[in-house]
């Protein structure tokens, strides 16, 4: 009798052991991974003082735009008009024949222009916190846009006096 009792007394302990050691490996591998963190863009690096690019690619938009306002500050000079497209630009300041392509990787250049003014317009492919929309006309002012298509009425981020 007495050792069916003590048999009693281990087999309980080693059944809530047991249990305790399958819910414990059970509960272990119904447990979600560890969220991979999420990818950030790498911290942009001004490229000059007072630069307002939010990104490499902002920066390289703003940067063709700039090249744009000069061509068509040099072609007006010339001809007494703005270029009706951004052909008539090629060589027209540091504007180039690669430049008329409207794909400027992460931004879609539009063009309009009557002869006494012109519009230019950089869309992000994808607009968000790094890719800002853009505008800009003969007055030098350049417009962006976190939220829709840049405007006239979007706030000036640069002005130029060329």
């Amino acid at each position: 009798m007495m050792q069916s009792l003590g048999q009693k007394l281990i087999f309980p302990g080693s059944f809530f052991l047991s249990l305790l050691l399958l819910t414990t490996a059970a509960l272990s591998q119904d447990a979600a991974p560890a969220a991979a963190p999420t990818p950030q863009a790498p911290a942009y690096t001004p490229k000059f003082r007072g630069d307002p690019a939010h990104s490499d690619a902002e920066a390289e938009a703003l940067a063709y735009m700039r090249v744009v306002m000069r061509a068509e500050v040099g072609f007006n000079k010339h001809y007494g008009h703005y270029a009706t497209s951004l052909a008539q630009l090629v060589h027209s300041g540091t504007f180039t024949q690669r430049m008329v392509n409207p794909d400027r990787g992460d931004y879609i250049v539009g063009y309009r222009s009557k002869k006494d003014n012109f519009a230019l317009t950089m869309t992000p492919k994808a607009l968000d916190a790094q890719h800002r929309s853009f505008y800009a006309e003969n007055d030098g002012k350049i417009h962006a846009d976190d939220a829709k298509a840049a405007d006239s009425d979007s706030p000036v981020v640069e002005t130029h006096h060329f």
